[in-house]
């Protein structure tokens, strides 16, 4: 039986109520047929009705002293970033995370992190239009302009508005397995996991306009459904009808990575879900998902999740019924 995660999120007036609910919708929301194994509560430095970017006022209830037990704690948006936090509001984030809370910046939030110290000297995100004016501001982080999320594990920071879905599911990933991820996911009609970073959004006028994602559709779906056998990167370029090179160059643009190391995502990723759900052994678990020899297979899943497969199920196989 888990014990529930419990999230706070703390909102800044004028909140964009976007990314509130990017959070919310994933840890706030009960999912049918899905174990509810997180709790969700707003809380404000001043309670009370509280402007929002939307032109309407949202009633807070909870003070700081949320935070007080909160096992995660989104800031979610920072809206004058030329203030700094306050001493309240800094000592209760900062008290959280001696204490092992985690930490996480949405979007203009990374600002608060930078503003109390959790970011020094470590690698962050934020929206790709304000990427350098966080690296001019606090010249201590290491900022990662097309990052879609940046995850230590204690703290996390995630770019603008969507990618706080992308990151609040790599965090249910680490917390519950990537089964009980993708089950949110589906729920929220969105992909489990989005590959690829900030680049594909951002403006630039220099570049030259990007051949259509859809050009890749067909050949990814494709992937998914023959992940059992052999894929060469040649029969990938075919199905698109372009050269391994072009291939090469639509993989980077819309997906921020090689096919080859996408495919061995999308292999391990598959993998996961197998372990989780299923009581096949570890070999036909790989042999399911394109790795014929286990210790291969035991090898490049090692790689990847940082844990042994054997090891990764006793961790997160789901109980019967669930």
């Amino acid at each position: 039986m888990h014990r529930c995660h419990r999230v706070a999120a703390v909102v800044t007036p004028p909140q964009s109520t976007f990314e509130l609910s990017c959070v919310a919708e994933v840890f706030g929301i009960e999912h049918p047929g899905v174990p509810t194994r997180y709790s969700f509560e707003v809380c404000a430095e001043n309670t009370g009705a509280l402007p929002t970017k939307a032109g309407y006022r949202m009633l807070v209830d909870h003070g700081l002293d949320t935070l007080r037990t909160a096992d995660s704690i989104f800031v979610t948006g920072w809206p004058d970033r030329d203030r700094q936090p306050s001493t309240q509001l800094t000592r209760a984030l900062c008290e959280a995370h001696r204490r092992g809370a985690r930490i996480i910046g949405i979007c203009s939030g990374t600002f608060t992190l930078a503003a109390i110290g959790l970011l020094d000297g470590r690698e962050a995100t934020t929206h790709w239009r304000m990427a350098e004016e966080l690296r001019e501001r606090y010249p201590q982080v290491w900022v990662r302009p097309h990052a879609l999320y940046v995850n230590h594990g204690d703290v996390a920071t995630s770019a603008g508005t969507g990618a706080a879905i992308d990151l609040a599911l790599e965090l249910v990933r680490c917390d519950f397995g990537a089964a009980y991820a993708a089950d949110i996911a589906r729920h929220m009609v969105l992909p489990p996991h989005r590959e690829g970073g900030q680049r594909q959004y951002t403006r630039n006028p220099a570049r030259r306009p990007t051949p259509q994602p859809d050009t890749l559709t067909p050949a990814l779906s494709w992937i998914e459904d023959n992940l059992h056998r052999p894929i060469a990167v040649e029969e990938i370029a075919a199905r698109c009808a372009v050269s391994p090179r072009t291939l090469a160059r639509l993989f980077d643009r819309h997906l921020g990575t090689t096919p080859g190391k996408w495919l061995l995502r999308r292999r391990i990723h598959h993998a996961c879900a197998l372990l989780e759900r299923t009581d096949a052994t570890v070999a036909a678990v790989g042999a399911a998902t394109g790795f014929p020899d286990p210790s291969n297979f035991r090898r490049r899943f090692a790689d990847e999740v940082g844990t042994n497969p054997s090891d990764y199920r006793r961790t997160f196989a789901q109980p019967a019924g669930h």
